[in-house]
């Protein structure tokens, strides 16, 4: 059957957006789903705002009732014809009381049959979805997430453009710095054996933005970064990028906290109170065991150290020997739940992230079952159990260790626990600040001290003299921003004074021929004055993810990668000319093992 075209015909209306009154449409769209029903037949048509259905019947042109018999899943279709009332209410839909009953119909692409169901894609294996992804982008659940970005996206501009900000584009090609991740790198043809390096930020240059006078930056800006996947993390991804001068850090904070209140008013409707509450990074590992707190639910860490330092239990007695802490959480109601079965498996799960292991007490009707009991003295069960405020159907985990692997390993055995009980609200949006982050933290791998963020931030006025001495106790004028256990921004005030730079630089190992080398540029530009100025870094990505409650930032990305930062629908990355790598100066050299008899 020869296709049709568009001419004589124009769209009026989505197909979600009907008017309830009799009226003439034209609509254009998918063929969702197609009931023959002899004499009936009903196309539920469908474009990125929803579905409408289309009604064919005795009374329709015959040349047209023909058609829409032809009609398979997936064709591509423009319809004209008069609104009415359906016969069939469907209340699940938007459209659901009425329907088009159709005086022209257009086939303008025809579909072969499709490798899955693009509406119940959710079910599908998903590497087939990531091959096919121009079809499972089809799917009205990945649509949602994408028109919810672009109306993030747009959020973004309106609420910084009012705040007088100005929107700068910085380069894409840069000059290859340390910036903790590895970069991905550009040859130059015209420059033989030199690099550029696509930007893991654009950091350095909205500094010299702010040295160059243009005293409110703001950039959607592309990133890059060549780490390992994970759910919330992609090789390319997309930075909300702002820098304000003539600030302090609340000014930073105030601003950020307006911006994502901004977001979730005119995204989703949802009034946010501010400011927004705003922990220490030492009270958020304290008490949660993680630098991105989930607050929608309880189950605090506690330090029983104290209570339980006369227990005659080895890995207590061996931690707090060591200068290391005994920490617990009461998982309300969890004796319950956990059998000693899955209390194991959280054992196995906690050795797995470096903990020695779980001691517990399982406390319900018929007593405090303790794994530990035969090294407690009479009395010691109670005073444990009012320690940790333990009643009846309650599970109390503990675990002791230095602080550094104790807190994280109980963070995490909160977060499973909470999620086991059901205990988490899924439509409360927790924001939080944590503030006071250390400057630097220590590499065991080196073994040595490295910037906890990047080189650039300013530490707090009163750790300035720590720098050299005593680098654990250094403090940084940065902060995060979470929300419900995920990181959406860093942000810090900058250092500024060049001297401090070049000190910072040392601090970190850098010689001052490498200072020079990868940043003298920067250096330089501030012995020619600087406004006091800071920024902050939101993850565009991430604030959809979280907004849409998506499971993972390839459900709010367009064109994502996998596990291995391949794009499987493309086959990316993929082998070149030989003569385009001649024209770079490089030559491929494949890892192969030496054969045996050489």
């Amino acid at each position: 059957m020869k296709l049709d075209n568009m001419k004589g015909l124009k769209r009026t209306h989505y197909c979600a957006e009907i008017p309830l009154t009799p009226c003439q449409v034209t609509v254009c769209g998918f063929a969702d789903r197609v009931r023959d029903m002899g004499n009936l037949i009903f196309i539920n048509l469908r474009d990125r705002t929803g579905l409408v259905q289309l009604a064919f019947n005795d009374e329709t042109e015959r040349t047209v009732f023909e058609k829409a018999q032809s009609v398979k899943s997936e064709y591509v279709l423009m319809a004209q014809g008069e609104v009415r009332q359906r016969e069939s209410i469907n209340t699940k839909l938007p459209t659901g009381t009425v329907e088009i009953a159709v005086t022209d119909l257009r086939i303008l692409s025809k579909a072969e049959n499709t490798p899955f169901e693009v509406t119940n894609s959710d079910k599908v294996n998903e590497e087939l979805k990531l091959r096919y992804r121009y079809l499972d982008l089809r799917n009205p659940r990945l649509q949602k997430n994408l028109i919810m970005r672009h109306n993030i996206a747009k959020a973004v501009r309106d609420y910084f453009y009012s705040n007088g900000f100005l929107e700068i584009e910085t380069p894409m090609m840069m000059k290859s710095t340390p910036e903790g991740a590895r970069d991905y790198l550009v040859p130059s043809r015209i420059h033989p054996g030199k690099f550029y390096a696509l930007p893991q930020s654009p950091q350095i240059y909205k500094q010299l933005l702010m040295v160059s006078g243009y005293d409110r930056y703001i950039q959607i800006a592309r990133c890059f970064r060549d780490e390992d996947l994970r759910a919330d993390r992609q090789p390319e991804f997309t930075q909300i990028d702002a820098e304000m001068s003539f600030v302090d850090v609340d000014g930073l904070i105030q601003m950020g906290e307006g911006f994502l209140a901004h977001v979730c008013k005119e995204v989703l409707g949802r009034e946010i109170p501010l400011p927004m509450p705003r922990i220490t990074f030492a009270e958020a590992m304290e008490k949660y065991g993680s630098d991105k707190p989930d607050t929608r639910f309880g189950m605090e860490i506690m330090n029983i150290t104290e209570t339980v330092k006369d227990v005659e239990f080895p890995v207590f007695a061996d931690a707090i020997a060591n200068g290391g802490s005994v920490r617990a959480i009461n998982v309300k109601g969890g004796a319950a739940v956990y059998t000693r079965k899955e209390i194991d498996k959280l054992t196995e799960h906690a050795k797995g992230i470096g903990a020695k292991g779980l001691a517990y007490i399982r406390y319900t009707d018929e007593g405090a079952n303790c794994s530990f009991k035969k090294f407690l003295k009479d009395g010691q069960t109670e005073k444990l159990l009012e320690a940790t405020g333990a009643q009846s159907g309650d599970l109390v985990l503990i675990a002791a260790d230095k602080d550094k692997v104790a807190l994280p390993v109980l963070g995490a055995i909160r977060l499973i626990a909470g999620k086991r009980l059901g205990v988490i609200d899924e439509d409360k949006l927790n924001f939080l600040v944590i503030t006071e982050m250390p400057f630097f933290e220590f590499d065991e791998e080196s073994g040595s001290w490295v910037a906890m963020h990047h080189p650039f931030t300013m530490p707090m006025e009163e750790c300035l003299d720590l720098i050299s001495s005593d680098p654990a106790a250094v403090k940084a004028q940065a902060f995060d921003f979470v929300l419900n256990g995920t990181e959406l921004c860093s942000g810090s005030m900058r250092i500024t004074d060049s001297e401090l730079q070049q000190k910072m630089f040392q601090s970190l190992g850098m010689t001052d021929e490498e200072i020079q080398a990868k940043f003298g540029f920067l250096v330089d530009a501030y012995k020619y004055a600087s406004p006091p100025h800071g920024g902050f870094g939101f993850g565009l990505d991430r604030i959809t993810m979280m907004l849409c409650k998506a499971d993972s930032l390839r459900d709010v990305i367009a064109f994502p990668k996998v596990q291995n930062a391949g794009e499987l629908m493309s086959s990316c990355p993929a082998e070149v000319d030989e003569k385009q790598l001649e024209e770079l100066h490089i030559r491929t050299v494949t890892d192969e093992k030496p054969d045996k008899a050489e």
